[in-house]
């Protein structure tokens, strides 16, 4: 790639930034081979061969080759998330401003699709803690839901609601991450067709769409709580000119994050307020263009007014019991229904579900655990990926890695099981879904909507 190639007056609008060095961003974005990352997670303990540790985020590795995702199982297992090296920095935000982590907190990701940061903060919180994962497009709330299924946690919700929606929520959130929508430059090297969308009159919109975001949404922070501010801009616009309006209209109070010279981050400060951002520029990062920071809340926008859930369920234990049989530390959940399908969340956040069930549209709550039909459940697809599942009460099949590539695309499976009944469906110990065996057949009941369509690569 060449200069000319960039968008008219890209290269000139970034000459006075800090860090910017044009040489440097237009070699990188000639190379071709961008570094491939992922993160591992830690709820699974994944035995994966991996490379160099991404600097600012303990869980995350660059691996030198891209083997193909699609068909490695412990992928579809949930054991790591392909995520870029650059957005795993939110972890270390996460890890300074949060010193003590004894003490509960809320944490909302408001423009949650497609699950990457989403994860990174469910990696990083409690079981205590809870996280709500918001997406405002509705078409993309079901790549969100799946990713989250496949991390395993029970201390998750998902929304699809507005930003304007959620601000309803006064002081409900400790934490609040908005990886804004935004022009996009710094995915050129990722998606080269980005460039053709870019434009400076796109800038501003993006810019005004921010401001929006932020404005519906700070009320439902609390007083000396967090807003992480993200986006994966070059923009002055839309990163340094949103830290000072931030600071000026809401007196947001700006928090530097500690980093190291040989990382290459670039520390930088706005022209009004000098609120701290850091700016991750290809070439001079192993990874993609970011802009991130952190502010903190000084003021209060008001409190949430009490609420009172008088339609509880009305639940019989004895069906509560044969649910909790399939379930790890059962006490430790509160367990309702919607509509046949029984679910589990931690049951530190039953009042917080309540609340949220009355103001959100909720798309998962916690982990889907199935449906009772007399003495015997029908296992959701959930429960087989969760971290909260009692592997002694169900049956296990280890698969080997061509009869988990075929139970992944929804194949006949090669297997003379010796055990019939509902299985998980195992590839190196790590549960991949479930199949129903029975004496002449195997039924498998891996998610249609999610299966493997392509065929594997020849050997």
């Amino acid at each position: 790639m060449n200069e000319q190639q960039f968008p008219d007056n890209f290269l000139q609008t970034l000459s006075a930034e800090n860090g910017f060095d044009e040489e440097n961003f237009i070699q990188a974005h000639q190379i071709t081979d961008a570094p491939t990352s992922i993160r591992l997670n830690p709820f699974k303990h994944p035995s994966l061969k991996t490379d160099e540790q991404v600097a600012w985020c303990s869980d995350g590795f660059y691996l030198n080759t891209r083997p193909s995702f699609t068909f490695d199982p412990l992928f579809h297992a949930g054991c790591y998330y392909v995520q870029e090296a650059s957005s795993m920095f939110i972890d270390h935000i996460l890890k300074h401003i949060r010193p003590n982590i004894d003490d509960a907190i809320k944490v909302l990701d408001l423009c949650a699709a497609p699950g990457g940061k989403s994860t990174l903060l469910n990696s990083a919180i409690n079981a205590n803690d809870l996280l709500v994962a918001n997406e405002i497009i509705k078409t993309r709330v079901p790549v969100l839901t799946d990713n989250l299924s496949r991390w395993g946690q029970a201390n998750v919700i998902v929304s699809n609601n507005d930003p304007k929606d959620i601000g309803r929520l006064k002081s409900f959130f400790d934490i609040i991450l908005v990886d804004a929508p935004c022009s996009g430059s710094g995915m050129f090297r990722k998606d080269p067709q980005a460039m053709n969308e870019w434009s400076e009159a796109n800038v501003e919109l993006c810019h005004q769409r921010q401001e929006r975001i932020l404005a519906d949404i700070l009320p439902a922070l609390k007083e000396d709580g967090y807003l992480i501010y993200s986006t994966c801009s070059y923009s002055h616009q839309e990163n340094e000119d949103i830290l000072d309006w931030l600071c000026l209209e809401f007196d947001l109070e700006s928090v530097r994050i500690p980093i190291y010279k040989e990382w290459g981050i670039v520390e930088t400060q706005s022209h009004d307020k000098k609120a701290w951002g850091y700016r991750f520029y290809p070439g001079k990062v192993k990874g993609e263009g970011l802009f991130a920071s952190c502010l903190k809340k000084r003021t209060n926008t008001g409190e949430l007014g009490t609420f009172k859930n008088n339609m509880q369920q009305k639940i019989s234990s004895k069906e509560i019991d044969q649910i909790k049989a399939y379930i790890n530390n059962p006490d430790d959940y509160y367990y309702f229904k919607v509509n046949e399908d029984w679910l589990a969340i931690n049951r530190a956040h039953k009042e917080s579900l309540n609340i949220l069930q009355r103001h959100l549209y909720l798309k998962k709550s916690g982990v889907r655990v199935g449906k009772l039909m007399g003495k015997d459940l029908i296992p959701d697809h959930e429960l087989a990926l969760s971290t909260i599942i009692n592997k002694d009460a169900v049956l296990q099949t280890e698969l080997t890695y061509d009869q988990a590539i075929q139970y992944l695309r929804r194949d006949n499976i090669d297997l003379n099981p010796m055990e019939k009944g509902w299985s998980l469906m195992n590839y190196e110990g790590q549960a991949l879904g479930w199949a129903k065996l029975l004496p002449n057949r195997i039924n498998n009941y891996y998610p249609k909507e999610i299966r493997i369509f392509s065929s594997p690569p020849a050997p």
